[in-house]
């Protein structure tokens, strides 16, 4: 007799098979703040499933399958295996992307690791690698020390100049780098808002050099200073996008990445180091993602950074530790361009206000970098334009800088604007390299006006009605200057010969701020003790160059120490101080003293330097 089933039965039947499949396929619940199981990598095996967290768009993360391929032993260092992974689903489609580095992933609901790694480039498959969690919370662990071969400013560049006294040491690291290694770090890329395109032209190479991918990109306005925003206790869960903030402002630097795991107050991110820096005070945000380009070759998520949340405390080796709710310090900048016409009046003024982040080699690079920004950013420039800046720098119990210096275009092919901005950048990498305190910057301020000509002067020649001087008489300089167009310019000064001056011969100097900083700035450099107040006083001390300067130059030495100057001194006493408790201190000896008499205001960038000979009967 046949088998006959009811209509209401299959009904059931066919019911339960759907709730079943939807049970099967329905998505995880995803992961919190909070203390959390974890699986060793030890303890995970080949073929197992598991799930990793990331954002594909917006703010909210979304599931991605990982199938455990297994433990390469020692990949990332002794005693440092990495979990790898193919990855499934929509990362199937867009690959192992920059931006996903931290991703948390889970076996069973337990947290093995974050994605940190990915195959080089053209693999077919989304292999990740995935830094074991064990790894990761060791970071809590770290003091203030300071691991080596960090990602800063300068070191890419110079890299290929290195002298070192052991040869094989010089081989190894002068060495070119050919292969590439099959497992790497996924980038981080650096994303810029605000920032024009010639300037990430200009830049680009240098971050190439340091091994930084440098992205376009936006922020949210509310982005700004480093005070962590309300409800900062709820942010930044596993799965989420953070970032850590070297500018903020109306131009915002910022590196993204994934949210491994969050005990509820320390936030563990990215799996790989950012920029290997050790203890760090860097702001720290939230943030939301607007694509994942899908790419063999370079895949990116492409995002903004929102709101800070609290700070960046360790940049290490398997990743980094943010603490929610703590500030970082961070330097205030106020930027004022202004457009200027024929008649000097201000035709249109942009006002940029922006925080840098704090650190001995990234400051000053950043100060360079957004100096530069804003001046690129305005439609007034030209070939012919000169620019003219005026600047201050307030410092936590010292002098204030006060900066002044103008450039006009020259035949180096250099733009002005970057010759502008390397000198402004050089006057910080002054102040945190002095190895006695690092400074701390209450606020940076800078007037920057764009002249619509070329003004340059290049000093041509001097004239005195006699080269026989009296000793305490006044002497009529009348000084030629040739401008880059237009008649000659012509000034007169007096030089006042001291009374008690040596008989014979000597120089009177006409020069621009190069040839009397020359000396100084050179003692300055070779001096390893050099403080912070010294380093300050040596900046303030720097004439401008558009100044006309006229020095009267006598035929006895002059020592240069520390900050100061000591002119005419007696070779014994030169003598006792090499000797002394000085001798382990840097002094420069010139053969001659040359003491300012006059400075004329040019409103030009004056260039050059003339000597007239005179003899003191």
């Amino acid at each position: 007799m046949p088998l006959t089933i009811s209509r209401p039965a299959i009904a059931v039947r066919v019911l339960c098979g759907l709730l079943t499949a939807a049970l099967l396929t329905a998505a995880p619940e995803r992961p919190r703040a909070g203390k959390v199981e974890i699986l060793k990598a030890g303890e995970v095996k080949r073929g197992m499933q598991a799930i990793a967290w990331t954002v594909f768009e917006g703010s909210e993360p979304e599931p991605v399958p990982i199938e455990i391929i297994g433990l390469w032993k020692n990949a990332w260092g002794p005693r440092q295996d990495i979990i790898l992974g193919k990855m499934g689903g929509k990362a199937q489609r867009t690959n192992v992307a920059g931006g996903m580095s931290g991703s948390p992933v889970y076996v069973d609901g337990k947290l093995i690791g974050a994605v940190a790694l990915r195959m080089s480039i053209f693999s077919p498959d989304a292999i990740c690698g995935i830094t074991p969690i064990e790894l990761m919370l060791e970071i809590n662990d770290f003091d203030q020390s300071r691991p080596a071969a960090p990602k800063v400013p300068g070191t890419g560049a110079n890299r290929a100049r290195l002298e070192l006294p052991d040869s094989l040491a010089a081989d190894v690291m002068n060495a070119p780098a050919s292969a590439r290694p099959v497992m790497v770090p996924i980038e981080t890329p650096l994303t810029f808002s605000g920032f024009s395109t010639e300037v990430l032209s200009q830049f680009r190479g240098y971050f190439e050099q340091l091994g930084i991918t440098a992205a376009q990109g936006g922020a949210a306005g509310s982005l700004t200073g480093s005070k962590p925003v309300a409800g900062y206790a709820n942010a930044l869960l596993p799965g989420d996008a953070v970032t850590g903030v070297l500018v903020s402002g109306d131009m915002s630097i910022t590196g993204l990445g994934t949210v491994s795991y969050n005990d509820g107050r320390r936030v563990l991110a990215f799996g790989h180091p950012f920029f290997n820096l050790g203890p760090v005070e860097m702001p720290m945000s939230k943030g939301e993602i607007l694509m994942v380009l899908s790419s063999q070759f370079q895949p990116n998520k492409f995002g903004n950074a929102t709101e800070i949340v609290g700070a960046l405390k360790q940049d290490r080796h398997s990743g980094i530790m943010g603490v929610l709710g703590a500030e970082a310090a961070t330097i205030p900048v106020r930027v004022k361009v202004r457009s200027r016409g024929e008649n000097d009046a201000v035709v249109k003024e942009k006002n940029f206000r922006f925080d840098v982040f704090v650190q001995q080699k990234w400051t000053p690079f950043l100060m360079m970098m957004t100096l530069f920004n804003s001046v690129s950013g305005v439609n007034d420039f030209s070939d012919d334009a000169t620019y003219r800046l005026s600047g201050k720098v307030d410092l936590d119990g010292y002098s204030s800088l006060s900066l002044q210096n103008m450039q006009a275009p020259t035949e180096i092919p250099i733009p002005p604007p970057m010759v502008l901005a390397n000198w402004w950048g050089e006057k910080f990498n002054r102040l945190f390299a002095n190895p006695v305190k690092p400074p701390r910057l209450k606020g940076v301020e800078a007037t920057i006006d764009l002249l619509p000509a070329r003004r340059s002067a290049a000093i041509e020649s001097a004239w005195i009605g006699s080269n026989e001087v009296e000793a305490g008489a006044e002497v009529p300089v009348r000084i030629y200057l040739r401008p880059y167009r237009g008649t000659r310019i012509e000034r007169e000064v007096r030089v006042r010969i001291p009374a008690g001056i040596a008989r014979g011969e000597h120089r009177i100097l006409v020069s621009d701020a190069d040839t009397l900083n020359r000396v100084q700035s050179i003692a300055g450099q070779t001096n390893r003790f050099i403080d912070l107040t010294e380093t300050v006083s040596l900046i303030n001390q720097e004439r401008s160059n558009n100044r006309l300067y006229v020095s009267l130059v006598e035929t006895r030495p002059a020592v240069y120490y520390d900050d100061k100057v000591m002119p005419g001194l007696p070779s014994s006493i030169l003598n006792a101080m090499q000797t002394g408790r000085a001798s382990s201190r840097a002094l420069v000896a010139a053969n001659e003293t040359a003491v300012e008499q006059a400075s004329l205001a040019m409103d030009q960038m004056v260039t050059g330097s003339y000597s007239l000979r005179v003899a003191v009967r």
